[in-house]
């Protein structure tokens, strides 16, 4: 197992977690939110640091939220907003299917 420092560029946070290989950038993981509930993030970047003892190369992750991901907030919700329009609804009305 490696332990890997992953920067949160979505929480600005840093977490050390172990995985079983290195993660390439385009990557995507699933990380607990701090809310306690599951997200998927893309890895954006990956480096290598020299550790303070020996010869050995620490890895680094640079992760954020995958776009997308964020659908329960409120922005994500707003029947005005472009979003919600995308995903196939209209203004503030629903569609009730079958013909007319």
């Amino acid at each position: 197992m490696i332990e890997i420092e992953v920067q949160n560029e979505t929480h600005q946070t840093q977490s050390r977690i172990r995985f079983a290989a290195v993660p390439r950038i385009g990557e995507g993981l699933r990380l607990r939110e701090p809310d306690g509930m599951w997200a998927s993030y893309d890895v954006i970047d990956v480096w290598y640091q020299k550790a303070e003892f020996g010869d050995v190369w620490m890895p680094y992750l640079h992760v954020r939220v995958t776009p997308g991901e964020m659908v329960g907030t409120l922005e994500a919700d707003d029947p005005y907003s472009d979003d919600y329009a995308a995903r196939g609804y209209e203004q503030g009305y629903a569609s009730m299917g079958g013909g007319h």
